[in-house]
């Protein structure tokens, strides 16, 4: 576990005391503990709805890389829907900051508005985790192109169209195929209205010989990619782990899942909704 604090502004601290991202940095650099800190969980920075925010915050970390530079974790977005939503959140372009902390082993993003990963290149890297309602499929393509030869955990959540995911199966088949992280052990594409397609994929790619735990949770699985997990998952002993919950499968798909020779997580069943004739299964986390 990382030594660890978190940053992040009330209400009345930016609409009373006009704290905003322009000086979460300058707080964070003040803090007396900072040159013992591991790991730097940033929130709300105020008014995360307007452009500029994080920008601006990565911006000042990079401006100041010799204060930040022993830092091994960073979570970028950390608010709750009554702070802002998920999909409210402007995020920023993080390629200048992987030079500026070379020991960063953990990076954690919440919120795609504006998310721009561009070349992703870093030597320690073991974690990237993306929370949001939507991912952009130009973010998948950054991570597709990575140079992250230590990644071991890759958790990315798709979402939805109407908050920003504007791919396909295909960019996340592009994205399996032609990634290359050898030491990765866990994959997560959770989160979304596709999530049998998914399954599919993942089972079929090159990586799941080497991964300990899959994470499908959080969107439309069914019995589908139920059975599919079913089927495949006892050719790969290496495999611990997989995390299934909030999904919309059968009493009997769970039953069937739960006999697998590995952990698996199944709680949080679901039911669809019908309208108009036609099937709804939503993912967890959109708007």
């Amino acid at each position: 576990m990382y030594k660890s604090k978190t940053f992040s502004y009330t209400y009345e601290d930016y609409e009373d005391n006009h704290k905003s991202a322009e000086t979460m940095v300058a707080d964070i650099l003040a803090d007396s503990e900072l040159d013992s800190l591991e790991e730097i969980i940033i929130g709300s920075w105020g008014d995360c709805w307007d452009g500029g925010g994080a920008a601006r915050i990565i911006e000042d970390i990079v401006a100041n890389r010799e204060s930040f530079s022993h830092i091994k974790s960073l979570f970028v977005g950390d608010m709750d829907y009554e702070e802002c939503e998920v999909s409210w959140i402007i995020q920023g372009n993080y390629e200048p900051l992987y030079s500026a902390l070379p020991q960063l082993e953990k990076l954690t993003i919440k919120g795609s508005t504006d998310l721009d990963l561009g070349k992703v290149s870093h030597k320690n890297l073991k974690s990237l985790e993306i929370i949001c309602g939507g991912l952009p499929k130009s973010v998948l393509e950054s991570i597709k192109n990575a140079d992250l030869p230590s990644l071991e955990r890759l958790v990315l959540y798709l979402g939805v169209e109407n908050y920003g995911f504007d791919g396909d199966i295909s960019d996340v088949e592009a994205l399996l195929r032609d990634s290359d992280f050898p030491k990765l052990k866990i994959l997560g594409i959770v989160d979304s209205e596709i999530q049998d397609q998914v399954v599919k994929a993942v089972l079929e790619s090159k990586y799941m010989p080497q991964l300990e735990q899959a994470e499908f949770s959080m969107g439309s699985l069914t019995d589908e990619g139920g059975q599919l997990l079913c089927d495949k998952i006892p050719e790969f002993p290496g495999m611990k782990s997989l995390d299934l919950h909030y999904h919309y499968l059968s009493d009997e798909m769970m039953e069937k899942l739960k006999k697998l020779p590995l952990e698996v997580h199944v709680e949080d069943q679901n039911q669809p909704d019908e309208y108009g004739g036609e099937i709804y299964r939503d993912p967890l986390l959109t708007e």
